[in-house]
C-alpha cells in the first residue's frame, strides 16, 4: 500500500547526473547551476591558475590541480520547490566506471556538448550506458560565445550519432562573436547575450518589440527568423513523455562560463525531469518493483568514497534512496544480513556535508561506516530487499604493485584494497606469490591511485609492467570443473577483493586458447557486485 505522503515528498525530488566529453564545459556548468539555484553565490573559478582553481564539486587535490573530474560528487539544493541532487561524474573515459554506477542513481541525465566539436567518443559512449538504463536525456549545446558548428549541423548530428528524436527548445543567433543571444521556441521571445551582465535572470524581449534592433541588427534577425522556422518544421515538436520514455532530446543552447542560458536549463528540468521512478528488486525472493511511495525505506549503495575528511580515516556509502522516508538514527539491514544503525547520516554539498534528519526516495545519503557496505549492497528495513547488482568490468591494464619501502607491504595492500572497494581501481591477488596487480581502464586510473595513496596513505608506490595483460573472472556449473581448472593454471590464478577467482592471461589468444580447452567454464568480463 502506498503511503501519500512519501509519495508526495518523492514527487519533488529531481536527481540527474551530468555527462560530457572531457572540456566540453561539464564541471563549469555544475558550478553555474548551483550559482542559478542559489546554493553558491559564485562560481568556481575554473579558469584560474593555482590555488584559486577550484570548484565546489572537484574536491580532491588532483581535481583542482589539474582542472578534470575524476571522481563523482552529489550536490544537494532546492529550487523553485523541488529538491535537486546534482550528480558529478567524471568526464574523463578513464573513470568510465564510476559514471555508470553513478548513473544506475539517477533519473534523468543533461548532456553537454561543445558547440564546436559535437559528439565526441566519450559522449558517446556516457550515451549507449544511459540507453542501457533508459534514462531521458536533455542536452545543452555550450560555448556559442565561440565559434561554432552550424545549428542544423549539430541537431543532425545528434540525431543520427545517437539515433533519437531532436526537438530544439530555443534557437541561436550567430556564434563566437556574433553571437547575440538565442530565441525561445515555444514562448516566442528573445533572450539577448551579453558578456559583461551579472548572473541573474535575462530580460525577454517580444519578436515584434522594437528593442529587439538593439542586439540583433536587421540582416541577423532575418536570419535568425529563417532558421527558427526551418528548425520547427525539420524537428519534432517537444513531447514530455517522448522525453521521459528517452526517445527524444529537448536542446537548449548556450555558454555556461558566461552564466548565459544556465537558468533556462535549471528551469527546463523542474518542468520536465522525471521523479523518482519504480525500480526492479528481489523482496522476500520474489521479483517484485519497489516503489518511491513505499512505506518500507530502501535504497542501494552506487559508491563507495574513502578520505574525503583527510584528518579522519571516514569511509562514506553514497546511498540513493529508492522508497520510504528515512530518519536519522533508524536501523537497516542489507540483503546479507548486516544490520546498520545510522546515527550520523550526510547529506552532501561536494566536499561540504550536514547531517540529515530525514531524506525520501530519489535523495542520496552518505552513510559513514569502516568497511561494512561495498558499492552494490542493497539496504532496507526488512532486510529482504536485494536491488539488481552495479557491474565491474574487466580493466584494460593491468600493473604490478610493490612499496618503495619493502617493509610497508602490508600498509600497501590495505591501502589498495580500500581503493579497490571504493571501486578506483580493481586490484587481484595471485594465488601464488606475494605480488599484487592492479587493474585500470586507463593511465589516469593508474596516476590518480599513485597520488591518493602518497596524500592519503602516505606511502610511496611503483606500479611497473605486469606479466599480465588480460583478467577475466571465472565460474562453472560445476564446482569440480572449477577446481580443476584453477589446479592446472595455479599460476595463473588469482583473486579479486571479494575473494572470487579470475584468471590472469599474457595475451587475448591464451584467455582464447583455454577457453578452446575448457569449454565448460565462462570466462566473464563483467561482474555484478
Amino acid at each position: 500500500m502506498t503511503d501519500f505522503p512519501f509519495a508526495q515528498e518523492a514527487t519533488r525530488r529531481r536527481t540527474f547526473a551530468i555527462i560530457s566529453h572531457p572540456d566540453a564545459g561539464k564541471t563549469t556548468l555544475t558550478e553555474h547551476i548551483l550559482q542559478a539555484a542559489g546554493a553558491i553565490h559564485l562560481a568556481g573559478q575554473v579558469r584560474a591558475r593555482g590555488e584559486n582553481r577550484r570548484t565546489s564539486s572537484d574536491w580532491m587535490r588532483i581535481e583542482r590541480e589539474r582542472g578534470i573530474s575524476v571522481s563523482s560528487s552529489v550536490m544537494t539544493f532546492e529550487y523553485r520547490d523541488l529538491v535537486f541532487n546534482l550528480l558529478d561524474t567524471p568526464g574523463h573515459e578513464d573513470f568510465s566506471e564510476d559514471t555508470y554506477r553513478t548513473l544506475t542513481a539517477a533519473d534523468s541525465a543533461v548532456m553537454v556538448l561543445d558547440a564546436a566539436k559535437g559528439i565526441e567518443p566519450q559522449t558517446l559512449k556516457l550515451f549507449e550506458v544511459c540507453r542501457l538504463r533508459d534514462i531521458p536525456i536533455l542536452t545543452f549545446i555550450n560555448k556559442m560565445d565561440r565559434e561554432a558548428l552550424d545549428p542544423l549541423e549539430l541537431l543532425d548530428e545528434i540525431g543520427d550519432k545517437l539515433a533519437l528524436d531532436v526537438s530544439p527548445m530555443q534557437w541561436p543567433a550567430g556564434s563566437g562573436k556574433r553571437f547575440a543571444g538565442v530565441q525561445d521556441l515555444q514562448a516566442r521571445v528573445f533572450l539577448p547575450f551579453g558578456k559583461n551582465k551579472k548572473a541573474g535572470a535575462i530580460e525577454k524581449i517580444a519578436l515584434d518589440d522594437a528593442q529587439l534592433n538593439e542586439f540583433l541588427p536587421d540582416d541577423q534577425r532575418e536570419e535568425l527568423r529563417e532558421e527558427a522556422e526551418l528548425a520547427m518544421e525539420a524537428c519534432p515538436a517537444f513531447d514530455v513523455q517522448s522525453y521521459r520514455e528517452g526517445h527524444l532530446t529537448p536542446v537548449y543552447f548556450g555558454s555556461a562560463l558566461r552564466h548565459f542560458g544556465v537558468t533556462e536549463l535549471l528551469d527546463a528540468l523542474a518542468s520536465h525531469a522525471p521523479g523518482p521512478k519504480e525500480t526492479k528488486a528481489m523482496v522476500g525472493g520474489q521479483q517484485s518493483m519497489v516503489s518511491p511511495g513505499g512505506a518500507q525505506t530502501t535504497g542501494f549503495v552506487f559508491k563507495v568514497q574513502a578520505n574525503m575528511d583527510p584528518n579522519h580515516r571516514d569511509r562514506v556509502a553514497f546511498t540513493r534512496l529508492a522508497s520510504g522516508k528515512f530518519k536519522r538514527g533508524m536501523k537497516l539491514k542489507t540483503a546479507q544480513g548486516k544490520v546498520m544503525s545510522i546515527n550520523a547520516p550526510i547529506m552532501f554539498f561536494a566536499q561540504d556535508r550536514g547531517i540529515a534528519e530525514n531524506a525520501w526516495a530519489g535523495d542520496v545519503i552518505g552513510i559513514p561506516n569502516h568497511g561494512a557496505l561495498r558499492v552494490g549492497d542493497s539496504l532496507s528495513e526488512s532486510g529482504k530487499v536485494q536491488f539488481a547488482g552495479i557491474p565491474n568490468f574487466a580493466p584494460e591494464l593491468l600493473r604490478r604493485a610493490r612499496p618503495k619501502d619493502p617493509m610497508k607491504a602490508k600498509h600497501l595492500r590495505k591501502a589498495l584494497e580500500s581503493l579497490a572497494e571504493e571501486g578506483v581501481t580493481q586490484l587481484f591477488k595471485p594465488m601464488i606469490g606475494a605480488d599484487m596487480i592492479l587493474g585500470a581502464v586507463g593511465q589516469l586510473q593508474i596516476e590518480v591511485t599513485a597520488e591518493r595513496i602518497a596524500e592519503e596513505y602516505k606511502l610511496d608506490v611503483l606500479f611497473e609492467t605486469s606479466p599480465y595483460s588480460v583478467a577475466r573472472w571465472i565460474k562453472a556449473a560445476n564446482h569440480k570443473d572449477l577446481e580443476a581448472f584453477m589446479d592446472k593454471h595455479k599460476m595463473q590464478m588469482a583473486e579479486d577483493v571479494d575473494g572470487d577467482p579470475v584468471f590472469l592471461g599474457k595475451t587475448p589468444w591464451e584467455v582464447g586458447y583455454a577457453q578452446e580447452k575448457f569449454p565448460d567454464i565462462e570466462f566473464l568480463n563483467t561482474k555484478e557486485r
